[in-house]
Formats: structure tokens, C-alpha cells, sequence
């Protein structure tokens, strides 16, 4: 499996490299993506770490599974190339934003603007199978992105956690309360959003305002 990680990542993950789990969990995905098609591209499965340093972090947003449809997934959770016409949720989430803090729905999904301001968009599961959701579940990637979790709380402060939806809500109990900030809402897909659990949210504003509280630059969302 092909790594390509910010260094400011290596001191932090270089140890869970190296572990059982995720030399098994290598292999497997190694076989996948010989055997099935799968996303994302392998040279984008880090790219959540690849285009947000450590150093520069402030926001974490917690998806589950990359998408699975043919071209969107990028490795970056909710986002998709550009040229790709915007999944469900993802669309809810632009409206939000836009009613939240005014700001014109964009033409591109794609997030690596919010990644180089510092917003580490992590799926719990890096990869998946075509068409199949779910399918790169319970392989070792959850005990590897809860470590990233883990080591975000434990090694910087301040950090801003958006959990939206009852998985992400899970990851709560690996964030230290006392130094970090947790806002949690439904989740931005079509079920939950039309049932009225995400929308009116704030949770861009919110943000914005805890970290100006902190000194930090808000994010251009």
C-alpha cells in the first residue's frame, strides 16, 4: 500500500504502520484493489492526512465510507473531484453553509479548500468496493482512524469536532472534553436532513466563532 502522508503525520501514525492489524489490513486492501475496483484511487486512500498537516489543524469533520459511485470519491470525506455532479449529502451540507453564513452555493465539491485551511476530513474507512458500501468495514481501518482520533486529542488542543450523525457521534468518548470542542447534529444525507436534523445546525458558524475565540483564522467554507 502506497503512503503518501504529510510528514507532519509520520510521528504520529509511523508506530500504527507497523502494527499487526495494519500490515493484515495492508494486505487486504493490497488484494482488493488488484482484484475488484475500488475507491478511492490508491495513491488518493491518505489524502485526508496528505492535504491537512498536523500542525496546521483546527477542524475535524468524521464521515463513515467513501462513496462508491464511479469518479467521486478523492479520499477526503463528503468530497469529490471537481467535475463531479455533488452526492445528496454533500449538497445538503453547501445549503446549510449557505444559510448559515450567507455564502453563494459553489460550483465544486471538491473540499481541499477546506483541507489546506486546516480541516482534517476523515472517513472512518478508507476504502471501499464499487457499488458496494460498506464492503472495507471491520478490516482494521476503524482501529486506524480512531488511533488518528486519539492522537488528535492527545497531542493538540482545541480542536473543533463536528459529528454529524449517530457513527460519528460514537467517536465522541475518544475526544478529551476539557481541551477540545464537540458539536454534534444529525447527518447532512437526505434522511436525516428532511427529517429535520440538520438543517439549522450552524455548525459553520459555530466554528468559525469558537476558533476566533481562540485566536485562530476562521474557515473560508
Amino acid at each position: 500500500m502506497k503512503v503518501t502522508i504529510h510528514n507532519s503525520w509520520k510521528p504520529f501514525l509511523k508506530t500504527e504502520f507497523e502494527k499487526p492489524y495494519f500490515q493484515a489490513l495492508a494486505n487486504f486492501v493490497k488484494q482488493e484493489y488488484q482484484n475488484q475496483t475500488c475507491y478511492p484511487p490508491g495513491s488518493l486512500i491518505f489524502s485526508a492526512f496528505d492535504k491537512c498537516a498536523f500542525q496546521d489543524l483546527k477542524v475535524v469533520i468524521i464521515g463513515q465510507d467513501p462513496y462508491h459511485g464511479v469518479g467521486q470519491a478523492n479520499g477526503l470525506c463528503f468530497s469529490v473531484s471537481d467535475g463531479i455532479s455533488h452526492p445528496p449529502s454533500l449538497i445538503n451540507i453547501f445549503k446549510e453553509i449557505s444559510s448559515d453564513i450567507g455564502k453563494p452555493y459553489p460550483e465544486s465539491g471538491n473540499l481541499e479548500r477546506w483541507a489546506a485551511q486546516g480541516v482534517l476530513l476523515l472517513n472512518a474507512t478508507l476504502t471501499v468496493r464499487a457499488h458496494q458500501a460498506g464492503s472495507h468495514q471491520n478490516k482494521g481501518w476503524e482501529t486506524f482512524t480512531n488511533e488518528v482520533i486519539k492522537a488528535i486529542s492527545n497531542h493538540k488542543k482545541e480542536v473543533v469536532f463536528l459529528l454529524w450523525g449517530g457513527f460519528a457521534k460514537k467517536k465522541a468518548k475518544l475526544i478529551d472534553k476539557e481541551k477540545h470542542y464537540i458539536l454534534t447534529s444529525g447527518h447532512p444525507s437526505p434522511l436525516s436532513a428532511n427529517r429535520g436534523y440538520w438543517f439549522g445546525n450552524k455548525h459553520f458558524s459555530q466554528t468559525n466563532s469558537l476558533l476566533e475565540k481562540v485566536g485562530l483564522a476562521p474557515i473560508s467554507w
